[in-house]
């Protein structure tokens, strides 16, 4: 059993996505000189540096290997090219970068893994092994080794070797799925159903088990091939209602029943395509651990290069971009995943999310409407209500937030974000009753979530209708969320709306703290600074109200122009229960 303590080891060896932000330069003195072109080397390596803060990996890549070209005993510089150039998947590249490095005293293993990687796909089993056997660490010999040589003995087509050497996993309690599912693999890819069927059958029977989707797809695949398709269908069935993966698992159901025995072949059928689940499997593993995101970044690009229609590491990839906050990189790799994988629109799906947070609402509106015509997916429908909603087509909107509720198979609790994001484009597009009955209906499934309770009783205040519930909802909110700006300028509109400005100025203020950049509550705070007396304050937040682009039109920039002109402000009080205000107002949650 190794210690996972080594993935830390592991990870200091491997560190390249923000490698170059401390990295002092190592150059010979010849070569420090101001560059004044960029093929020099010291230019290369600026040009490189800064690709690399950029996160423009490629590119980066490219320019150090000038640089390397000029200056190819700056060890330093060798090592981020092999390990740039492998987090590509340009992994011929790299491996002849790491054994000119390993050459110059390089002791890092992870060189070995990328040399290896190579020897596999040019189907050099025999050189792959030795050069995993250059490894050193434990997590090499007990985890990551034992995967990659298995295949590599697939490769010189010795099936007792490959199941030997997947033996060293075998007694790990974490990896026992995992070696089942390799060792049925290596069975079944020399014909050894039998032993395949009993491998691929302790994952299905042991609930303790982790059933991977890649798991289920493999041995339902499986079944079909060796006609028990019944046992296929089965299979997939029990965990067809996979929330987490829904759209995928109805896709592969679809698959599993249209499928024939005569057309079936093996989904994997080469030891390079066995490779590459070797590495998929380490990089999402290690992932768990410390500094996984750049060990899994590594990995699942080896098994992209292994097998560059493996859909799943693809979707792995893209995820991991994601969270390096690459969204347009993530997007390139869900453009490579083709539409007969099971993983396809959930690709397009987190695409078009993608496209939103980059603000590209027309490119994801028009993305998830082309999705629409294929699939019926409540979620879909919700998204593309929030991207119509977020520029301003309400009525559009509705319409999809409409088909999304039809949709369901049955209204849950956690279907409440439906019905409050369609009473918003309701109450947006001038239809107040047809919102207020879906805030309503939201509140009642949320359980009073706070972002209902201030959103309705906000819009009453405004209106000046049942005043004492809108304010006690408004303070639920606040008890629930102090730290949300939007509930926070609720809360202070509301102390303003009926006329207790000292309140109002000190939960607006702290609104403004919060969401320094929202012109409504710039415009909120002017008010309430006014009628305490502090007007030069208050036309300072008028000004700064109309300098900020308002994404919620609700501000009325003549109205604020108006207040700078004249410095006339009204308000008539709301009437309100005075006791039964205070009692609530006493309950608002204090901080230290």
């Amino acid at each position: 059993m190794f210690n996972w303590k080594y993935i830390a080891i592991l990870f200091g060896a491997v560190v390249i996505f923000n490698s170059c932000v401390n990295r002092q330069e190592n150059f010979s003195a010849q070569q420090t000189q101001p560059a004044t072109n960029i093929h020099q080397p010291y230019g290369a390596y600026v040009a490189g540096r800064v690709a690399h803060l950029r996160r423009d990996y490629n590119s980066a890549a490219d320019y150090y290997i000038k640089a390397v070209d000029a200056d190819p005993n700056n060890t330093e510089l060798l090592s981020s090219v092999y390990l740039i150039l492998a987090s590509q998947s340009r992994v011929d590249e790299a491996a002849q970068f790491a054994k000119k490095s390993l050459a110059q005293g390089d002791k890092n293993s992870f060189a070995y893994i990328i040399i290896a990687a190579a020897d596999i796909k040019q189907k050099q089993y025999a050189q792959a092994l030795k050069n995993l056997d250059k490894t050193k660490g434990e997590i090499y010999d007990e985890f990551i080794n034992p995967l990659l040589a298995a295949w590599a003995y697939a490769g010189e087509n010795k099936q007792k070797e490959a199941l030997k050497t997947l033996d060293k996993i075998k007694n790990e309690p974490g990896l026992r799925a995992l070696y089942h599912f390799h060792a049925g693999m290596i069975n079944e890819y020399f014909n050894d159903y039998t032993a395949a069927q009993k491998n691929y059958e302790v994952i299905v029977n042991e609930e303790q088990l982790e059933m991977s989707f890649r798991s289920l797809q493999v041995i339902t695949n499986f079944y079909i091939l060796t006609n028990q398709k019944d046992k296929a269908v089965a299979l997939v069935s029990k965990y067809v209602n996979d929330k987490s993966l829904s759209d995928m698992m109805r896709r592969l159901k679809q698959k599993v029943l249209a499928a024939s025995v005569d057309k079936t072949q093996k989904l994997i059928s080469t030891p390079q395509m066995g490779t590459a689940e070797a590495f998929f499997n380490i990089a999402a593993t290690l992932r768990q651990g410390a500094g996984g995101l750049d060990l899994a970044h590594m990995f699942i690009s080896l098994a992209i290069y292994e097998n560059p229609k493996y859909d799943l590491a693809r979707l792995l990839l893209a995820d991991i971009l994601e969270s390096r906050e690459m969204y347009a990189e993530a997007n390139q790799q869900y453009d490579q995943i083709d539409n007969s994988c099971e993983s396809y629109y959930s690709a397009q799906l987190k695409k078009a999310n993608n496209l939103v947070t980059i603000n590209d609402y027309k490119g994801a509106e028009l993305l998830m409407k082309s999705l629409t015509i294929e699939t019926q997916n409540p979620q879909l429908y919700l998204d593309l209500g929030d991207v119509l909603r977020i520029n301003g087509n309400q009525k559009e909107a509705i319409k999809y937030y409409t088909q999304a509720i039809n949709a369901l198979p049955s209204v849950q609790n956690n279907h409440w974000v439906l019905y409050y994001a369609r009473g918003i484009s309701y109450e947006q597009n001038g239809q107040w009753n047809l919102a207020e009955k879906d805030f309503l209906k939201a509140l009642k499934l949320s359980q009073n979530h706070y972002m209902v309770l201030n959103y309705l009783g906000y819009s009453w205040i405004k209106q000046g209708k049942n005043t004492e519930l809108a304010f006690s909802m408004i303070v639920d909110a606040y008890n629930q969320s102090p730290q949300d700006g939007n509930v926070a300028d609720s809360l202070g509109w509301a102390f303003y709306r009926l006329g207790k400005y000292d309140q109002a100025v000190i939960y607006l203020e702290k609104a403004a703290e919060l969401e320094p950049a929202n012109a409504v509550i710039s415009d909120h705070l002017g008010d309430a600074y006014w009628q305490v007396g502090r007007k030069n304050e208050a036309r300072f937040q008028w000004q700064h109200a109309l300098s900020m682009k308002d994404e919620t039109n609700e501000l009325d920039k003549d109205a604020v122009k108006a207040k700078l002109q004249t410095g006339e402000v009204f308000n008539t009080p709301l009437k309100f229960n005075a006791k039964e205000v205070q009692e609530k107002a006493d309950l608002i949650a204090t901080e230290d």
